[in-house]
């Protein structure tokens, strides 16, 4: 074989992959966990550590921030009506948000469903969603149930649609005709 028949490929160029037989559904990420949640490795303890830390500074620094604006309120004489209305009103926003986010963990929300009306109410009400994110760290990554109950019936789904493949269709003898 001459040199010029040889493969043509620049020097630092890779070859072409082979096409390969799929391997199955890919697990779907999760925020700040990646697919370190399927086998609970690269640090998954450790970001499930980080993440609640984190959300728990998150909801401490927030009620911070809401306590200055009262005493702003306080301040501003506003009165007793206008005080109770805005701590009653981010108490009731802070427990819907709460369930709708603990919800969120055990399922997919409906498509139809009015998630998107509830985006306002979930954002004044962040607190509850920080907690909520909170307390499911320190079980499991929050999702990680879904997910993995998801991921495992697409797995099965998966081996069951190539178990049932038996071979070439083409090579096959055709039926008898009674």
């Amino acid at each position: 074989m001459s040199d010029d028949q040889r493969d043509q490929t620049p020097a630092g160029a890779a070859p072409a992959p082979a096409a390969t037989a799929p391997t199955g559904p890919e697990p779907e990420p999760i925020r700040f966990f990646g697919t370190t949640w399927l086998k609970h490795d690269g640090g998954y303890a450790l970001r499930r550590v980080g993440v609640a830390v984190g959300s728990l500074a998150g909801a401490f620094s927030a009620a911070y921030l809401l306590r200055f604006a009262y005493e702003g309120l306080e301040l501003g004489h506003v009165g007793p009506f206008l005080s109770i209305s805005v701590v009653v009103l981010f108490a009731i926003a802070s427990s819907i948000a709460f369930g709708k986010t603990w919800e969120s963990y055990s399922r997919r929300p409906a498509p139809s469903s009015d998630e998107a009306a509830l985006k306002g109410l979930k954002a004044i009400g962040f607190i509850g969603s920080l907690i909520a994110y909170f307390i499911r760290s320190l079980v499991e990554a929050p999702g990680e149930k879904l997910r993995r109950a998801e991921y495992e019936r697409a797995s099965a789904e998966f081996l069951r649609r190539r178990n049932t493949r038996t071979g070439n269709p083409a090579a096959r003898r055709p039926k008898r005709k009674k």
